[in-house]
């Protein structure tokens, strides 16, 4: 689930641009992580049937983080404060129900929830998609992910802004490990496994765990972060 790392984005890029424009023009000009209005976190009309359909159908196709990682997915980051692992396949074009962008597990591998996302460059206004009010997608701006693996054969997980990444050298559209290199988050390109560009996408977050307090609801009382939840990427 990403939307923490969306505000944490959003504020290093805001202290950033706070010292060439004035905080009325930066607040008015950024993305919000957000919806634009207030919705029930419980599925509402057409919605119930996308939900319903989803939970059935990825918890038994990735009911398992292994089952993620057979399909092309892979481990991105570290468990975010609402105990979720994030996993990603680099799609982000979800052409249907059956195709979220990212899968997210509990430290024990089990499945919890979806992102699904649509290019902003395909959909400049909320998409209108499955029932699913538009207000429900989240706006998150272009970023830079990495990771790395230390001496000791652990992967370490780490992200930076657009601006960030091209005053390294680094270049969007042809990311490089020597780019995590020149940040500072490596000593040798070798030891980067995966350096991306997540684009500037509509994201919309689903449980597929139950949830009681709705598929839509930021957290889950079911799901108990542990206690390295929330833990700063490199």
């Amino acid at each position: 689930m990403l939307r923490f790392v969306a505000i944490a984005i959003l504020a290093g890029a805001a202290t950033a641009f706070a010292g060439t424009v004035g905080i009325a023009q930066m607040s008015s000009a950024a993305p919000s992580p957000a919806p634009t209005a207030t919705l029930p976190p419980q599925p509402q009309g057409a919605e119930v049937a996308f939900v319903t359909s989803i939970q059935k159908d990825l918890m038994r196709r990735f009911p398992r983080a292994a089952n993620a990682l057979k399909a092309g997915y892979f481990r991105y980051g570290n468990e975010d404060e609402t105990g979720a692992i994030s996993y990603v396949n680099l799609r982000w074009q979800s052409i249907d129900p059956r195709h979220p962008s990212q899968l997210w597990y509990d430290v024990k591998g089990n499945l919890l929830g979806a992102d699904f996302s649509v290019l902003q460059s395909s959909s400049p206004s909320a998409p209108h998609l499955w029932g699913v009010n538009p207000r429900r997608w989240l706006d998150f701006p272009a970023h830079v992910h990495w990771i790395v693996v230390d001496p000791s054969g652990k992967e370490r997980y780490g992200y930076t802004t657009v601006a960030k990444f091209v005053a390294a050298g680094g270049d969007t559209s042809d990311p490089r490990p020597a780019s995590v290199v020149a940040l500072g988050k490596a000593t040798s390109a070798e030891q980067v496994r995966h350096v991306f560009v997540f684009p500037h996408v509509w994201d919309l977050i689903v449980w597929v765990k139950h949830n009681p307090d709705g598929a839509f609801a930021d957290k889950n009382p079911l799901v108990t972060p542990s206690a390295n939840a929330g833990k700063d990427s490199m």
